[in-house]
């Protein structure tokens, strides 16, 4: 944790928590300032009105995605489990990216939001193919992952995959087996039930219902991709955002997965108050300073 406090000091020191040296974009603070009830809302139904894009795959669902063209490092947003590309975390690194000129890419996953697919249909795996293929035929250059709850899981399998592309990551609530752990701990007559009916209906207040229902297939599934089992061959800079009232993924969880990297450069910074979506207005001013001092750090190694 001593290097969890050494960036949250150098960060103060750099720019203060209520300023930034290179100044907010008007779409970022437009974004920082929105009312709670204003803010978008990461729901299975919410579609964003404005055009997208499409990548088409052969034999996969078509992937919706918003890209901007920029300098390298590119940024590239994961989204949490069920969430779309039009959130808040979303949006506000797009504004901040526009700033800075850097390329950025949001994007759903296959039977998410405006892309292809059927939502009953996904797995783990399947997600897993839709961040490489974001990667593969969309972004140029070295990336920056920012991995949301299970976007974080997703963003270690993709630099595990791609060692040559994906130059850094930045995890917020990083739900590494996440799904998986909540299920191991159920009480042995609730799993055997939820392997009878074949779904589990697992309570949610993210969820416009209330619950999400989620297949038993899709669980055993993502066993096959657990990493906490063993080290996480990941080398790159590596910055683990959690916030210590986060509810759904205890902020332990980032520890762990700290203490697993084969990294060196890791730092685990907690927010004492902060939620598991972490998308209040201090929460994305840490986001996207962690951004800016890695875009910073990588920037410095090229040259």
């Amino acid at each position: 944790m001593a290097g969890a406090g050494a960036v949250a000091v150098s960060l103060r020191r750099r720019w203060g928590w209520a300023a930034v040296s290179f100044g907010l974009h008007r779409g970022l603070r437009e974004v920082l300032a929105r009312p709670p009830e204003q803010a978008p809302r990461c729901l299975p139904a919410c579609r964003q009105k404005t055009s997208v894009s499409f990548l088409s795959r052969p034999d996969l669902p078509n992937l919706a995605y918003k890209k901007l063209k920029g300098k390298s490092p590119g940024v590239i947003f994961i989204p949490g489990f069920i969430s779309n590309m039009n959130g808040t975390k979303a949006l506000a690194i797009e504004e901040f990216c526009k700033s800075l000129g850097h390329a950025y890419i949001r994007f759903d996953y296959s039977g998410v939001g405006n892309s292809d697919g059927n939502l009953q249909e996904c797995t783990v795996g399947k997600w897993r193919k839709d961040v490489l293929s974001i990667i593969d035929d969309l972004a140029v250059g070295p990336q920056i992952l920012v991995g949301s709850s299970l976007g974080g899981w997703l963003m270690l399998h993709a630099a595990i995959a791609r060692p040559q592309k994906v130059v850094a990551l930045i995890g917020i609530a990083t739900a590494v087996d996440g799904l998986v752990i909540q299920f191991n701990q159920l009480p042995t007559e609730v799993k055997k039930e939820i392997e009878m009916k074949g779904v589990w209906t697992m309570p949610s207040k993210y969820s416009e219902e209330g619950v999400y229902h989620i297949q038993y297939s899709f669980i055993k599934e993502a066993e096959h991709h657990c990493l906490l089992h063993s080290p996480i061959p990941v080398t790159c800079p590596i910055r683990l955002l959690h916030g210590m009232k986060d509810d759904i993924v205890p902020w332990q969880t980032s520890i762990q997965v700290a203490d697993r990297l084969v990294s060196t450069d890791v730092d685990v910074i907690l927010r004492k108050h902060s939620d598991h979506r972490m998308k209040e207005k201090a929460d994305i001013q840490l986001l996207v300073y962690t951004i800016d001092d890695l875009i910073d750090k990588l920037s410095t190694v090229a040259h």
